[in-house]
């Protein structure tokens, strides 16, 4: 079973950038496609990004396209999110997650997920 902690999150102005970063441990991430979720204040869990299991097909949010970037590391024990361009909306904890079955898209199967890390933009 793998295990998943979430770092890299903080207080930053709106228009600046965050990199968050997922750690797995107890095994590789190799075969699972990751992502990330994010969950404000009085609102539903929402998907953010994904990347396969290949790192080959990547998919996100309307609301982050062309701002957020997910990529994961060659020795598969990382999965980051890059955040560019921050707005207020984006406040959020954000989560990332661990797919089995390799697939990371918006209604991939997501079992497992992490503790959160908390960003907050100001405006």
């Amino acid at each position: 079973q793998v295990q998943l902690v979430e770092s890299g999150g903080g207080l930053v102005q709106a228009g600046g950038s965050l990199r968050l970063s997922c750690a797995a441990s107890g095994r590789t991430l190799r075969g699972y496609a990751m992502g990330w979720f994010r969950q404000a204040p009085g609102k539903e869990r929402e998907f953010v990004a994904g990347i396969n299991w290949s790192g080959g097909s990547t998919y996100y949010a309307d609301s982050v396209k062309g701002r957020f970037t997910i990529s994961r590391d060659i020795n598969e024990r990382l999965v980051y999110l890059q955040m560019n361009s921050l707005k207020p909306e984006d406040t959020a904890v954000y989560y990332c997650a661990a797919d089995p079955t390799g697939v990371g898209g918006p209604g991939a199967d997501f079992g497992t997920r992490g503790q959160g890390t908390q960003v907050t933009v100001s405006s």
